[in-house]
């Protein structure tokens, strides 16, 4: 669809134009899982897929928000009535976004929302993060805001963590916002230092398929967040500010001070995890995408062995398309499903693609979804 066509869709909604139409892309993560939040490495790119909002203001302080993907009903709250679990459901993004701009201090007008997304919901391409950025984007544009993109990729983690209830890190909301088309994004989580790190992919002969196992994950539950104290706990216990300050060189030593192997398996995947964003970066640069292949190989391994984050769908995926011939594989984002990343070369796509579903049918799993990605743009203005 066109910006026009969001813009008509809101004036059907709501009986005016609106005064603009945003975007805001998902992301996929080439390497660097749950490094973020331990102040580490990550290197995602931005997908073509993404969230887009269409938006006026009232000049009362009444929301009234609707999404193409819900039920059809439009949802409202007042500014001054938000508080953390004040809006349930998927209006708890938008409202968070605006919850956490009000808390920062910006009087904020109501708005009339009408929201738009392609980016798949539960597949660990950011879809929440997306929408949260798109809406963020365009307060700070319509309203003069001038906040600096970093920044706002604060605010969208703020509003996840304490409105939504999710203890995710700020690289899902960093690329969503910082990432150039071409490119991967190179993010020190610490101090946000960034680097556009070139990406290729058609040049080199390669493409980068994602495969969709349709196994949802969610940030807010349990399993994320048990793995997030886990890290916490061991960088307590090894005197440092986050496992990002344990020196990989050192990793046994430090691996023995640790009292049970939960954590020292949680310790081991970040410290070498952080190593593999480092090492990829340098192999991005080189053009030396056989040995990125492997890297991400090894980053799954870390994942399911390690981590423990994998899944039978994931695991599957990564091994078919190793065993066609693929240069690298690995599951992406937070784990416990959604969505595995193939590095290729074109022609075996469809053989990859093929089999991996085969064998899903077989195993009585839901049929996956696979499709190819090029890096694209960050978040923008579109009308």
């Amino acid at each position: 669809m066109s910006a026009t066509s969001y813009a008509d869709a809101f004036a059907a909604l709501y009986g005016r134009r609106p005064e603009g139409v945003w975007q805001a892309p998902g992301r996929v993560n080439l390497i660097g899982e749950h490094t973020d939040y331990n102040d580490g490495f990550v290197l995602p790119m931005a997908l073509p897929s993404a969230a887009r909002i269409a938006v006026a203001r009232r000049d009362d302080d009444l929301v009234r928000v609707h999404s193409a993907q819900g039920d059809g009903g439009v949802t409202e709250f007042t500014i001054a009535s938000l508080k953390p679990g004040s809006v349930p459901g998927w209006a708890a993004y938008p409202a968070g976004a605006l919850w956490v701009l009000r808390e920062e201090g910006h009087p904020l007008p109501g708005f009339d929302l009408h929201l738009d997304s392609d980016v798949p919901f539960g597949a660990g391409l950011s879809s929440s993060a997306a929408l949260q950025c798109a809406v963020l984007l365009a307060c700070d544009e319509l309203l003069g805001l001038g906040i600096p993109r970093p920044t706002l990729a604060r605010l969208a983690q703020r509003a996840e963590n304490d409105y939504v209830g999710a203890p995710v890190g700020v690289m899902d909301q960093t690329a969503s916002l910082c990432c150039t088309e071409g490119a991967a994004l190179f993010l020190d989580t610490r101090d946000m230092a960034q680097r556009q790190v070139p990406l290729d992919l058609l040049a080199a002969g390669l493409r980068l398929l994602i495969v969709d196992t349709r196994v949802e994950h969610g940030h807010a539950d349990g399993a994320y967040r048990n793995r997030r104290e886990g890290c916490e706990r061991s960088a307590a216990l090894l005197g440092v500010r986050a496992l990002r300050d344990v020196d990989a060189d050192k990793l046994d030593e430090a691996l023995a001070q640790l009292p049970d192997e939960e954590l020292r398996r949680l310790t081991r995947h970040v410290v070498t995890e952080n190593a593999r964003v480092l090492r990829a970066t340098e192999l991005l640069t080189a053009g030396d995408f056989a040995a990125l292949g492997r890297i991400l190989t090894e980053g799954h391994a870390s994942q399911r062995d390690d981590f423990a984050i994998s899944c039978p769908q994931s695991d599957a995926a990564v091994e078919l398309a190793l065993a066609g011939g693929a240069l690298g594989a690995r599951q992406t984002g937070g784990g416990f499903g959604g969505c595995v990343i193939v590095l290729t070369e074109p022609d075996r796509i469809e053989t990859i693609a093929s089999t991996i579903k085969s064998h899903y049918a077989a195993q009585g799993w839901n049929a996956p979804a696979c499709f190819t990605a090029t890096p694209a743009a960050g978040a923008r203005r579109l009308l």
